[in-house]
């Protein structure tokens, strides 16, 4: 039996002082578009989506997200303030928690895209951050899976170094956009090392990040950006 206390993702937004998750809705479409249409996503191994080329293409995405729900809940990463990353507001990227399966207390954080303009920043530390603690504190879950394609070295870098441990390959489990056949990289968290996950999290980004629900509207986006849709780890 699960925990009395493991219930699903709440949707409410996610809140740190570098990044904020706000719940993906159409009007994320056109950010999440430059995060798609970003040459330097598709570099390094990325091969579930082929590069965006025109607004529509991000609707799509966008849409295709939202009809996941209930059993995925997509996040639309901005900017928390105006600083060296860019204006308060700026939609970075997505990520998800999804395959929610509160039974065995398992979740799959995943459907992460960054454009590369963020990569190596404080941007996706603090909003793993915000998103294992939200599973794990608020949800109750005792395991949260990560993973990624086993030809995207890079993402399984990233994630290793969150520390989270290397289960093993699943082969031949998806056909990317070229046709080709995924071969996936497992990683998980267990509830038992989200303690020495977040301390190195939040060595990461410099601050003892905690999860701020924010009942008010997320802030005001710049005429460029927007929100897209999620990929990645």
């Amino acid at each position: 039996m699960p925990r009395p206390d493991t219930r699903a993702p709440t949707g409410e937004p996610l809140v740190g002082d570098v990044v904020r998750l706000d719940p993906l809705t159409p009007e994320d479409a056109p950010g999440l578009f430059e995060v798609f249409a970003d040459p330097g996503v598709f570099e390094h191994g990325f091969r579930m989506l082929d590069r965006l080329t025109r607004p529509a293409q991000a609707e799509a995405l966008v849409a295709s997200h939202l009809a996941a729900r209930p059993g995925r809940t997509a996040y639309t990463v901005r900017l928390v303030g105006d600083g060296e990353l860019g204006p308060a507001g700026t939609v970075v990227g997505t990520s998800s928690l999804g395959d929610i399966d509160v039974p065995n207390e398992s979740v799959h954080l995943g459907w992460t895209t960054y454009a590369s303009r963020w990569w190596g920043t404080a941007v996706n530390p603090e909003a793993k951050l915000l998103l294992l603690a939200h599973a794990f504190e608020d949800c109750g879950f005792g395991r949260v899976q990560i993973q990624t394609d086993v030809v995207n070295e890079r993402s399984q870098a990233a994630i290793s170094r969150l520390g989270a441990v290397r289960e093993g390959v699943l082969r031949r489990v998806a056909r990317r956009a070229d046709g080709s056949w995924r071969d996936t990289v497992v990683f998980s968290v267990l509830v038992d090392e989200w303690p020495v996950v977040r301390g190195r999290l939040q060595a990461r980004i410099g601050a003892p990040t905690e999860v701020r629900a924010s009942p008010g509207a997320p802030p005001g986006l710049p005429p460029e950006s927007g929100s897209r849709p999620p990929a990645g780890p």
